[in-house]
């Protein structure tokens, strides 16, 4: 099962960037089947400047509406591929690819990076896994690696994001989800606007997040300063 949000930013390696046209995010449960399978469901991906001018900071979300009480009892799929591609010389293609892997379940589970590193797969049926030794891996909920090469995060996180959904679904019902108490609002044709002020639907709300700081040089090929950024999951 695979799922992709396109995100591309130009990335200098002296500190400045600049947006290029195409940046899409935040799709959170937007089909029946990853609302079924919500370890797959990448909720958001991010990419913007690190702690210092010569870093960059990706993140992959994945796991939409993690409600306080489900938190602790949350984790990575084990059997799940995630996936931050890397297109640096702007033909579409990933040109370097970061691969995540989760072992174990519970409190125990453990994070494995492996990459920035050339893809044994180019393309969508891209999931096989790297035979390198990882990058960086320890437990989850850890800050890891180091602060001059990469560091690695992954685990729970708060997902701030103004939408009056309830708003949204009567407006557009045949987007509603499946299952929870979203599927339950009635219909409203004559709904045409959203309620202000602007209301964090989803304020108390966790994701579960992959987050990887690193030099921008190990993104970066021959110069260009702009690289494409896109995630996946896989099986």
């Amino acid at each position: 099962m695979k799922r992709f949000v396109y995100l591309a930013l130009a990335v200098a390696t002296v500190g400045t960037a600049g947006v290029i046209r195409l940046a899409r995010g935040s799709d959170h449960q937007d089909t029946p089947e990853v609302e079924l399978n919500p370890a797959t469901d990448m909720t958001d991906v991010y990419a913007f400047p690190g702690a210092s001018a010569d870093r960059t900071v990706l993140v992959l979300n994945t796991w939409a509406f993690i409600t306080p009480a489900q938190t602790s009892s949350t984790y990575f799929d084990p059997n799940v591929l995630y996936q931050l591609k890397i297109d640096n010389n702007t033909d579409g293609l990933e040109d370097k690819v970061i691969q995540i892997t989760f072992d174990g379940t519970g409190s125990d589970q453990t994070v494995s990076v492996r990459g920035p590193l050339v893809p044994p797969v180019v393309g969508a049926m891209g999931n096989r896994i790297a035979t390198v030794p990882p990058a960086v891996s320890g437990p989850i909920n850890t800050v890891l690696g180091s602060a001059a090469g990469m560091q690695v995060f992954a685990g729970w996180r708060d997902d701030p994001f103004f939408i009056d959904l309830e708003q949204f679904f009567r407006i557009i019902p045949d987007r509603k989800p499946v299952t929870g108490p979203l599927a339950q609002l009635p219909d409203t044709p004559s709904a045409s606007a959203f309620r202000t002020p602007g209301i964090d639907y989803v304020a108390g709300f966790n994701v579960l997040s992959i987050v990887i700081e690193l030099p921008t040089a190990s993104l970066t090929a021959g110069g260009n300063p702009k690289i494409g950024v896109w995630g996946t999951t896989s099986k």
